[in-house]
């Protein structure tokens, strides 16, 4: 007998909200105002006004207009100058204490330049005439010697597609800016969490943080472009671990709400406070969970595992720089190839991906790239073929594209911008399913939520990935829970073998703030939507305590 809506919440647990189930019910809206960024100067409202007020970083404009001065009349063929503000907060509670609060700033001024076919950066802190002066005819140099060894390597100079000069101001929609909320008031609201959570029999520990992150940002380029830039992150994480201290085992389970492109209001109207006992009460669940069967089986993917697998198999190898071979030294490479678009079927036909830096509430949102690019959607995957990649205005050249994707971002001031991964999504399917229907479809599998361990290989086409809460389906229903479970593919076999996808009600976006590439290691937040589809793969066994 198939799985009901009824059935279906009862063993999943009645009540818990949409972001921790990832079931067949449309997510609910996220307080405040969930604009795309636009691809023009945009109008903002009074709180984005008053963020602006009281930024530190337009009042220093003039440095990067003297950077970028300075590097031109030093011989540059193009200049840009990033001044950059990152502030980051943490605050978490083990059980009922709460940990010292971590709080970076870091200020500074990033300088590029483009000289005899060649790149050259540098940062500095120090933002007198002087040092400023300095640094940008330093840089100007470095791109000198960089386009010399390039030529004596037979390689092409650097080159740039255009880019329409841009000029505005953009912030993320938010009603209360995270960092303007005490540490203690985060605490308290995170004790709250663990409180609930130590309460549930079984459970022996219990942990929570909030993180935000606030990037204020200004560019200046050779071309004209002048935009500033606010950009807000928030991040929350709860955990209950149950033991059981007879046999020796322990489970953990973390709960599923994405991190988010939002001010404090998302925390706030999370239901965090109420999900305590019941992410206590599935932890305990997890640890006496019957343990998997091997075997090639049907899964059905909630969003919250989801969003992960397109990270890492589709998102990195479509970024251009791996499919060129630059990216060999950290993180591998790309299975496809650079002339794949339009030729490789990496999916079966219901398949569609696109990339976008537009999206609401997308870790990747902006208005304009660290170039100065507009944000902008584009097709990834489209009915399953490959159809574009992520570039930025030297990549595209390599390609023979006329314009840049706006993929460029350095992580602060003293970070080298470039490519880094937009929020790459999964489109919904026209057939407008559910979980359930996918459930109820489904003769023998295992449904399969939240984000656990995983591994890829360097091409990004081998991988394993496992989650947080695992069921067994059984001629269309949802029998028992399970355990030790991590499903394997590769990339193309695994997004042919999607056959069913759901609706438009179904999708919601997942999310991480540290996806890392580059050498120094550089971070970048993105995000991944989804709805919930279903794939086979080979299940195996973990023989694990925690996954």
């Amino acid at each position: 007998m198939p799985t009901s809506r009824r059935q279906f919440l009862a063993v999943s647990g009645a009540g818990v909200p949409v972001w921790l189930l990832g079931n067949g019910v449309a997510a609910a809206p996220i307080a405040g105002s969930r604009r795309p960024a636009p691809v023009s100067p945009p109008s903002y409202d009074d709180q984005a006004a008053a963020t602006l007020a009281l930024s530190p970083v337009a009042s220093d404009a003039a440095i990067a207009r003297r950077a970028v001065e300075v590097a031109t009349k030093a011989g540059a063929t193009y200049a840009d100058a990033r001044l950059v503000l990152s502030r980051r907060e943490t605050v978490r509670v083990r059980d009922d204490r709460a940990r010292p609060v971590s709080l970076r700033e870091r200020y500074g001024l990033g300088i590029r330049a483009v000289a005899d076919g060649g790149w050259g950066f540098v940062a500095i802190q120090t933002l007198s005439d002087r040092a400023v002066t300095e640094a940008a005819t330093r840089a100007v140099a470095i791109a000198r010697d960089n386009g010399k060894l390039r030529a004596s390597l037979g390689q092409p100079p650097v080159e740039l597609v255009p880019a329409p000069a841009a000029k505005g101001k953009w912030v993320t929609p938010h009603e209360i800016h995270p960092l303007d909320v005490a540490p203690v008031d985060k605490a308290t609201m995170l004790r709250e969490i663990t409180a609930a959570i130590a309460k549930v029999p079984g459970v022996s520990f219990a942990e929570a943080s909030m993180s935000a992150v606030a990037e204020d940002k200004l560019l200046v380029t050779s071309d004209g472009t002048e935009v500033h830039q606010i950009l807000l992150r928030v991040d929350p994480s709860v955990s209950a671990t149950a033991v059981d201290r007879r046999r020796g085992g322990f489970a953990t389970r973390r709960q599923e709400a994405p991190a988010m492109l939002a001010g404090w209001e998302y925390l706030r109207d999370l239901g965090l406070r109420d999900e305590g006992t019941r992410i206590g009460e599935q932890a305990v669940q997890k640890l006496h969970a019957a343990s998997v069967e091997p075997g090639r089986k049907t899964v059905v993917l909630a969003p919250s595992n989801l969003w992960l697998t397109i990270h890492e198999s589709i998102g990195h190898p479509t970024e251009l720089d791996r499919a060129m071979g630059l990216e060999a030294d950290f993180a591998g490479t790309s299975f496809i190839k650079p002339d794949d678009a339009g030729k490789l079927r990496i999916g079966a036909d219901i398949v569609n991906l696109v990339a976008d830096r537009t999206q609401p509430g997308g870790l990747a949102t902006v208005a304009w790239d660290d170039e100065g690019v507009a944000a902008q959607r584009w097709d990834i995957v489209r009915d399953g073929m490959l159809a574009g990649w992520q570039t930025t205005r030297d990549q595209a050249k390599w390609i023979g594209e006329t314009s840049s994707r706006g993929c460029c971002y350095g992580q602060g001031h003293d970070g080298v911008p470039f490519q880094r991964m937009p929020n790459v999504s999964l489109q919904p399917g026209p057939e407008g399913y559910t979980t359930e229907d996918l459930i109820n479809a489904t003769e023998d599998g295992i449904y399969v939520t939240g984000r656990g361990s995983w591994s890829i290989d360097q091409q990004r086409y081998n991988f394993q990935f496992s989650g947080q809460t695992f069921w067994e389906i059984k001629r269309g229903r949802l029998v028992r829970p399970l355990r030790d479970v991590a499903y394997q593919a590769n990339t193309v076999d695994f997004w042919n073998s999607c056959d069913m996808i759901g609706g438009e009600g179904t999708y919601r976006l997942g999310g991480t703030f540290s996806d890392g590439k580059g050498q120094p290691s550089q971070s970048n937040a993105c995000s991944h939507g989804c709805p919930p589809a279903r794939f086979v793969a080979n299940v195996i066994n973990t023989g694990g305590k925690d996954q």
